[in-house]
């Protein structure tokens, strides 16, 4: 038996056979093991791990298991022992990037195929982001598309932000994450998935036995006996779960099967009587293993699947906070860099900081991460969707470190920080650097528009709290604040709740927590129902493509084939035959029809069935193409003739002259992007793409509008490319050596590992799937006709080419001879002509103005005698009136004559009903007013409200409006009242 050598108050690994304890000498006070030392500011900290041989070593690089280099954070080195063996020293580094490679050299070595990471924009509809190890494989988890592999094994980036609001409160919520996973489909199950995850953990990562607990399905004896028998788990630590826990389901149906999980125990001293092992102050799941064995079926039974498979997922977080001796997972190499970054930048000492400072510390490390990596895959920010995600979590990083005084260049902050991020990317997604420049725009763009947003949530609170003040005088009631205001407030704004609670509570306004939470609550509702579900359901659909395999496309090399009838489809449904003049789903062996993907439309054509006489007994039409369930075609048409049949040969035939339109403008659109890589920025990448019949739509970012100068070269330089008449090359190669060769990524493209490569020569080389044109003569001309912005940082230019170009040219020419033929002049002289009309047009507004005017004063002369006296000690005049369809700035232009015409001190408050559905209101004070406190923006705002709108200004003068005319009178009603209540008051 191996002996048992206490090392800083642990034990060393021994494996259960060999161990006469399983629980050993409870370690020592997480805390214990920090040491500080200050110089010039800047502090360093020790870290002893609990593993011979896992050290963690300052501002050094060491070759860890397998030969890789790795670098951890900085920390000073801790001799564990005077003598390591070699076991022990080749273990000497385990950072977080030595992690994830040996955990997928662990799994190559067993036959699984290293898959890159997916993006975090999922190919899938059900969800927003990639919130999964496995959400790239769901495909073939439903059998939809064959397997390519056996087994395979990730490191996969993915997003969660269903519970954002514990970032940072416990030790291992984040918002971004790397789910480590090995998969098998259809290949091996339980026993070597179960063997495996232990020899992982315990003899490649070390982890003492005695540790790590078990939990299985209740149900689930097989797994419990592989545990126990095979592996050696003693039953006290093997916990049989319920269904809630340990049973995973992809959705009301589906794939479903029992789950096990291997937690670490950070506290064995505590014993094994009554062990929960969701309590986070002693346990952390970090590796979940599904066997996904079964389907369940509407009625809620579940049926074998043909297939098994394994789906796991180890947290590289969790374990590097394990391996790291760290008390959180935010104080481990991946995350700890950052954090010290953003004490350095608040002038902060992160060891020596209150939780609530570490809070908003841990808040900023975790979600600039995740903002790093989302602008990196394409996601930009925005009110809708992704990007809205993207929004938020900027918002709190700028929220956080404003609060903790963090100052940045140039007033934001947020981009110093993500340039840490971006080195500490490379093992994670190299792309990350080479996104940066437009990153850290993004970040700096976004940041400095969300601190005017702030001001503006300032001035709202100032109003909020001035209205409460004011009901509750009213009222006679305690001043208070709604959850639904102060949630406006967090959500829209980015005020934290403790903020809007502080400023409240010194002007005397209390606020409504729980209406808060419950705004809150209801949004996280939301949120979880949106994000954090992955449907995994097996369609009605599904025994359709069952004995379908994927579609053969020979649309490259000719656009005409027989092909055979392999199912048809009516709404949706399976059918055997369609006839003349309904709409059906067609799906072929195979085809020449392009499908629409990387933005070109799918092609359009005609399906022919011929008789045994060769006479045409059926003509289908096919308007659109779709690929679906991975590279099944689904041809969409109407039947014109005859009946279709399942089984029968069909003529496929695509439309010639559409085809060609589709390729010249998909190879402009290459043009494009390449002109603006040379002439305006290198930075510059797709964000989107339209390859049209009719015109080509290509979005990229870029911060700045295009000058005319800049689009006349844009259509220059691709316009000599044109007309250099150069053969285009397409290959097909290994994804590697394509990007190693300079070749570039459209965007929406998902590409396996050999891809094809479009090159113009000398010009553009692109990863591209659609039709092209083989010489570039053929695009004929090229030219912009619009650039405009349709988001924050990203530009849209839409362009014609070819026939494209000819029938723009032709219409517009139409419409010029039309407007000559109106106007009675040359086309030459169309633009004089409109600017002389545009300027008589203008001369018109102006007089109208001037009578309107006119008439308001008029107006307000007529009813000045109107205004009667309020006050004993000082008499004020007061006058409030309706001016019927009087608009808003000649309402303004009568107060102002009414104000200047009554002596001080005087009030008028005015309104009118200037067009169907719209009120104006307004009110204008004296100085003498004013001096007394009353506002004329706070006044009216109230009157305003009653009208259905809102509204405010400047304490002598302000304007609102409505969508209530009805209700016009009896709001001036309340406002003579409230004017002559507020100055009987104060003048008496």
């Amino acid at each position: 038996m191996a002996s048992l050598n206490l090392v800083h108050g642990r034990q060393s690994l021994v494996p259960f056979p060999a161990s006469t304890t399983l629980f050993p000498r409870p370690p020592s006070h997480p805390l214990s093991n920090y040491g500080f030392a200050t110089s010039s500011g800047v502090f360093t900290r020790s870290l002893a791990l609990f593993s011979p041989g896992i050290l963690v070593c300052r501002n050094s690089y060491s070759r860890g298991a397998r030969g890789s280099q790795s670098r951890v954070r900085s920390a000073s080195v801790q001799r564990v022992t005077e003598e390591l063996t070699e076991d022990e020293s080749k273990d000497s580094l385990i950072s977080g990037d030595s992690i994830r490679q040996r955990f997928l050299d662990f799994y190559a070595s067993r036959g699984h195929k290293i898959i890159p990471s997916a993006s975090l924009v999922p190919d899938d509809p059900t969800v927003l982001l990639t919130i999964a190890g496995m959400l790239p494989f769901k495909p073939i988890f439903l059998g939809k598309i064959p397997r390519q592999v056996p087994r395979a094994t990730t490191a996969q980036r993915c997003i969660r932000t269903n519970d954002v609001e514990n970032v940072g409160r416990t030790a291992r919520h984040h918002t971004f994450f790397e789910m480590l996973g090995n998969f098998s489909f259809g290949d091996y199950f339980k026993k070597e998935a179960i063997l495996w995850s232990w020899e992982l953990s315990t003899k490649e990562f070390g982890l003492p036995p005695e540790r790590l607990w078990i939990s299985v399905f209740e149900d689930d004896d097989e797994a419990f006996e592989i545990w126990h028998n095979e592996v050696g788990v003693p039953v006290e630590h093997i916990k049989r779960m319920g269904e809630d826990d340990n049973f995973w389901m992809s959705g009301a149906t589906g794939p479903c099967g029992p789950c096990s999980e291997i937690y670490y125990d950070f506290h064995p001293e505590r014993g094994t009587a009554d062990v929960d092992l969701g309590d986070d102050t002693r346990f952390i799941e970090f590796y979940n293993l599904v066997f996904m064995e079964y389907n369940k079926k509407d009625d809620g039974t579940l049926e074998p699947l043909k297939q098994k498979n394994i789906d796991t997922g180890l947290g590289l977080e969790r374990m590097a906070r394990i391996l790291q001796n760290v008390p959180n997972n935010y104080e481990t190499d991946l995350i700890y860099p950052i954090l010290e970054k953003a004490s350095a930048m608040a002038n902060i000492s992160y060891p020596l900081a209150d939780e609530q400072t570490k809070l908003k510390l841990k808040v900023i490390g975790d979600h600039i991460r995740a903002i790093v990596y989302l602008i990196s895959d394409g996601v930009l920010p925005s009110n809708i969707g992704r990007g809205y995600v993207v929004r938020r979590l900027i918002r709190r990083v700028v929220r956080a470190g404003r609060s903790l005084g963090i100052e940045g260049v140039e007033g934001a902050f947020s981009p110093v920080i993500a340039e840490k991020v971006i080195e500490l990317s490379t093992h994670i997604d190299s792309d990350v650097k080479i996104k940066a420049p437009r990153i850290l725009e993004e970040l700096k763009k976004e940041e400095l528009n969300f601190v005017q947003t702030l001001e503006r949530g300032e001035t709202l609170l100032e109003k909020m709290l001035w209205d409460a003040l004011s009901n509750a005088e009213k009222s006679g009631t305690v001043p208070c604040l709604s959850g639904k205001e102060a949630f406006l407030l967090y959500d829209t704004f980015g005020f934290p709740v403790e903020l809007t609670t502080e400023i409240a509570e010194e002007q005397g306004v209390t606020v409504d927590m729980n209406g808060f939470d419950t705004e809150m609550e209801n949004q996280r509702r939301v949120s979880r129902a949106a994000h954090n579900v992955v449907k995994l359901a097996v369609e009605d659909g599904a025994n359709v493509t069952d004995n379908i395999s994927e579609t053969e496309f020979v649309g490259y090399d000719t656009l005409s084939t027989q092909a055979v009838v392999e199912s048809l489809m009516v709404n949706g449904s399976p059918v055997i035959q369609v006839s003349e003049g309904n709409d059906v789903e067609v799906l072929l062996n195979r085809t020449p029809f392009y499908a629409e993907s990387g933005g070109q439309i799918g092609d359009h054509g005609f399906l022919y069935v011929t008789g045994s006489e060769k006479q045409q007994t059926a003509v289908v039409e096919i308007k659109d193409v779709q690929k679906s369930l991975g590279d099944i075609f689904v041809h969409k048409g109407t039947i014109k003739e005859g009946i279709l049949e399942v089984g029968r040969e069909v003529q496929a035939a695509v439309d010639a002259k559409l085809r060609q339109r589709a390729k010249v403008h998909h190879t402009a659109t290459h043009l494009l992007q390449s002109a603006l890589k040379k002439l305006i920025s290198q930075e510059i990448s797709q964000a989107g793409s339209l390859v049209a019949f009719d015109r080509l739509r290509f979005d990229f970012n870029y911060g700045h509008a295009l000058t005319d100068t800049q689009l006349e070269e844009i259509e220059r330089l691709i316009n000599d490319w044109i007309e250099a008449s150069t053969f285009l090359k397409t290959k097909v190669m290994a994804l590697k050596d394509a990007k190693e060769a300079g070749a570039i990524a459209m965007f929406g493209e998902k590409y396996g590992e050999q891809v094809r490569v479009v090159e113009v020569p000398g010009v553009s080389m692109e990863l591209c799937g659609g039709t092209h044109v083989s010489n570039t003569s053929e695009i004929r001309v090229f030219k912009i006709i619009s650039e405009q912005g349709i988001a924050s940082g990203v530009r849209r230019i839409e362009a014609v080419a070819g026939e494209a170009f000819i029938e723009y040219i032709n219409v517009r020419e139409s419409q010029m001879k039309n407007l000559c033929s109106m106007l009675k002049v040359k086309a030459e002289e169309v633009s004089p002509r409109v600017e002389k009309l545009l300027e008589e047009l203008r001369m018109s507004r102006n007089e109208v103005a001037d009578l309107r005017t006119k008439a308001a004063v008029y107006k307000a002369l007529m009813i000045a005698n109107k205004a009667f006296e309020v006050g004993t000690s000082q008499k004020i005049r007061v006058l409030v009136e309706s001016l019927d369809d009087v608009d808003a700035d000649s309402l303004k232009v009568a107060a102002e004559h009414l104000i200047g015409t009554l002596q001080d001190p005087a009030a008028v408050i005015l309104g009118s009903c200037p067009d169907e559905g719209k009120v104006s209101l307004v009110a204008a004070f004296t100085p003498a007013v004013v001096g007394m406190g009353i506002q004329a923006g706070k006044f009216i705002g109230p009157i305003a409200k009653l009208c259905g709108g809102g509204g405010g200004g400047k304490p002598n003068f302000a304007q609102a409006g409505g969508r209530k005319p009805e209700n016009l009178p009896s709001a001036l009603e309340k406002a003579r009242e409230d004017i002559v209540s507020i100055l009987s008051e104060k003048a008496s």
